[in-house]
């Protein structure tokens, strides 16, 4: 019977257990953007799941006010540039406008 040493193996071991029990991080793909351009929110309709923090970024060259339907969230004036973020904790359909301009709508869903 051939007997394998087993010291060489303990480096490589002992960092795959400890890649392994590090922490995950944010992908790009985890962060919820909603754009504000030529008088639209991009996307219009946004799924997320419970305790996402959704954030509005204007690059539009002028102020957009973001404000929920049901008065549960409403940003500040923003100007060009300028983010605001929301975190959804409860399931539901959030309709928003823009309070300057009201034909500009959209809606986000949170869901399980």
């Amino acid at each position: 019977m051939i007997s394998l040493p087993t010291r060489p193996f303990v480096g490589p071991l002992a960092a795959l257990g400890l890649a392994l029990l590090a922490p995950v991080p944010l992908r790009a793909a985890d962060a919820q953007v909603v754009k504000i351009d030529n008088f639209t929110f991009t996307p219009a309709v946004l799924t997320v799941k419970p305790g996402t923090t959704v954030t509005f970024e204007n690059d539009d060259d002028i102020p957009h006010l973001v404000v929920a339907n049901d008065g549960s969230f409403r940003s500040k004036a923003l100007d060009t540039g300028d983010t605001y973020a929301f975190t959804f904790t409860k399931a539901g359909d959030f309709a928003y406008y823009c309070g300057l301009h009201p034909h500009m709508q959209g809606k986000i869903t949170v869901a399980p």
